[in-house]
């Protein structure tokens, strides 16, 4: 229940990021990553990835938000490679 919750809070999370254009490379990041998967939940999957690594450094890190960091995750996705870091 908790997974299925955090998951459609991601989602709407991403969908307002591309809904309200803020920040641009969300919806740049969407669109790229839809031409090459061809599939929805990946890419939102992809997405919130980056969503969840970035709330993990500001919580538990105790680092402010930093947008430059979360746009660089964005796109190097589908990298995933620095989640093992």
């Amino acid at each position: 229940m908790r997974k299925e919750l955090l998951r459609q809070q991601l989602i709407e999370v991403i969908n307002t990021q591309i809904s309200e254009n803020n920040p641009p490379e969300t919806k740049l990041t969407y669109d790229r990553l839809m031409k090459q998967f061809k599939d929805h939940d990946e890419v939102m999957r992809h997405i919130g990835c980056v969503i969840v690594a970035e709330i993990f450094d500001v919580l538990k890190k105790k680092e402010p938000y930093n947008k430059e960091r979360y746009v660089e995750k964005l796109n190097n996705l589908p990298d995933l490679s620095w989640m093992n870091e």
